[in-house]
């Protein structure tokens, strides 16, 4: 059991601690409460991604054509000036975004507290001490066996672990016999060893733009999500020589290419 402890201890350090920050947010007299919308917005570079009839060229000058994209998106949190920052409740912060299903890319988060928030953050994947939890903590878009997550195939029972991203389509460039490529990126570290560990943490700040929460206000951050950025990150990912990556040590290039991913497109305030 220490042995376990020991492995877990720095991810859920890392990030479930967030977590514990809503109780330093707390205002003298607590404020009103509303809603943001998220959207996210799937794209490949200044094109929108259409899956199964658009042709892209990635930075190696391979055409590819996307059949799949799904990705988690949870421990949420808005960040404000003066370190007034509202970290979503964890039960209330998971979600899956499935370019096959134009709902899963709005989310919405009740109870924020009013105020201006200048960024946002989030974790690309499941965190570590979620995904070793019981079942019974695992229910909803977590449900392995079913809904989402379950029709998606986005969890390993050979390997027991979300899918935090995966990516699949065609190529000319793929050298398996029906020219398809498949990247399923996952690893949060390991329950009873060490093993990959590809939980990335996205970073978006809202510049001069600011998300306007109030009471009566409906406020909206369209973000933007660019899946070049899974071949054209740190590392140069080419479908000829990376035809097929799950979970081996190369998949932690791609979980640090597609953690710049995400941009923010604009924020609506009504």
């Amino acid at each position: 059991m220490k042995r376990t402890f020991s492995y877990l201890l720095l991810p859920v350090l890392a990030f479930v601690f967030g977590a514990s920050l809503l109780t330093c947010t707390d205002d003298p007299v607590p404020l009103p409460t509303g809603s943001i919308k998220i959207r996210f917005d799937n794209v490949v570079g200044s094109k929108d991604l259409k899956l199964d009839t658009d042709t892209y060229i990635n930075a190696d000058g391979e055409d590819f054509t996307v059949s799949t994209l799904n990705y988690y998106i949870s421990n949420i949190k808005l960040t404000a000036a003066a370190g007034n920052n509202f970290t979503v409740p964890q039960d209330s912060s998971y979600f899956l975004i499935r370019e096959g299903n134009v709902d899963s890319q709005q989310i919405t988060i009740n109870n924020v507290p009013a105020r201006n928030y200048t960024g946002i953050e989030f974790v690309i994947g499941i965190d570590s001490l979620r995904s070793v939890s019981d079942i019974s903590r695992r229910k909803g878009i977590l449900d392995k066996d079913s809904g989402p997550t379950n029709e998606e195939a986005m969890y390993w029972d050979w390997n027991p672990g979300y899918i935090f991203l995966k990516l699949e389509g065609t190529s000319d460039s793929a050298t398996s016999s029906n020219n398809r490529f498949y990247y399923h990126i996952g690893g949060f570290g390991g329950l009873t060893e060490k093993t990959l560990n590809n939980i990335r943490v996205a970073r978006i700040g809202f510049g001069d733009q600011r998300a306007a929460v109030s009471k009566n206000a409906a406020t909206q951050i369209n973000l933007k999500a660019d899946i070049l950025k899974v071949f054209n990150g740190p590392t140069k990912v080419s479908i000829k020589e990376n035809t097929s990556v799950m979970f081996m040590p190369f998949s932690k290039n791609i979980a640090d290419n597609y953690v710049s991913m995400f941009s923010l497109d604009q924020i609506i305030n009504k």
